[in-house]
């Protein structure tokens, strides 16, 4: 099936919910990036995560930015995701494999490392951006974007993430966002759910057990006579690096620097962090630039 995002109210509009199937998009940054199981457990929650803030947005064009920096061995997560429906990101050190944890599951907290922050940077498409951080809780991913919303965004959420990796790569990948809007039984529909989600089974084994979104929230919030959006946004990875724009940062590095490269190297490579694409740049290209830039400030 493919990678999708789905949408649904329950009690009659006072909660909102977000089913994301993002398996195939982990499968590529696990491939793209050569990561480690736990490295690709970590990056595949962030990304998934940074799917579910990204569907408040309104513009195609706005983003969503989401850096995970504890104190772990994993050394960083940083994902930028569309309202558009692509996301791409990265691991600090892609290669750290842990130990699984005391209930047998890959060990993303430790990973992750449970003193940092979570930063988060949403660009709606024009002005300022909006910024919020918060400390993490757990590392897990899923408690600290649940801790950014209720802290910095003042609204009452449950973020379950989860991504099973085998021998063989990702098997499956998803994520629920579940949101209280104020009304006058918020604290009562709040502890209905807080109930219900003790019963609640990880969402990838949902997914291992074939069960669609659809099911799956039909499960968790059925009770509150759920109602489902009628569009489906498809979801995929995607990074927007070219050889225009290396060539264009190679540029700013002046005609010294140029010069260098074509001496040492004959020529340069560059590698994108988001998507470990690889781009080689020849003494001919370096030695456009140099005239451009050379032609760009003559008198």
């Amino acid at each position: 099936m493919a990678d999708q995002l789905i949408r649904a109210t329950a009690a009659q509009g006072r909660i909102q919910a977000i089913g994301i199937l993002s398996t195939r998009l982990v499968e590529e940054a696990r491939v793209r990036h050569r990561l480690s199981k736990v490295a690709t457990a970590a990056l595949g929650r962030t990304m998934t995560a940074g799917l579910l803030l990204s569907c408040s947005l309104k513009s195609e064009e706005a983003r969503v930015n989401v850096r995970v920096l504890g104190d772990g061995p994993l050394g960083g997560i940083f994902v930028d995701a569309g309202a558009d429906g692509t996301v791409r990101g990265y691991v600090k050190n892609p290669s750290i494999e842990l130990p699984p944890n005391a209930l047998g599951k890959l060990d993303v907290g430790k990973a992750v490392g449970s003193t940092g922050y979570l930063h988060v940077v949403k660009d709606l498409g024009y002005g300022y951006p909006y910024s919020g951080t918060v400390e993490l809780v757990s590392g897990e991913i899923g408690d600290d974007i649940t801790q950014y919303l209720a802290s910095s965004e003042q609204t009452a959420s449950a973020a379950l993430l989860g991504v099973f990796v085998s021998a063989q790569g990702v098997e499956a990948s998803g994520g629920i966002l579940i949101q209280l809007l104020p009304s006058e039984d918020q604290e009562e529909l709040a502890q209905w759910l807080e109930e219900r989600l003790t019963t609640v089974q990880g969402i990838t084994t949902y997914l291992r057990a074939g069960k669609g979104l659809t099911t799956i929230l039909e499960e968790i919030l059925g009770e509150q006579e759920l109602e489902f959006f009628s569009e489906v946004k498809l979801l995929r990875f995607n990074c927007n690096c070219s050889a225009e724009r290396v060539l264009g940062a190679l540029k700013m590095l002046g005609t010294a620097e140029l010069e260098d490269m074509i001496a040492q190297d004959n020529g340069a490579e560059a590698t994108c962090h988001f998507c470990n694409e690889i781009y080689q740049i020849t003494a001919t290209q370096l030695d456009k630039l140099i005239a451009d830039i050379e032609q760009e400030s003559a008198p």
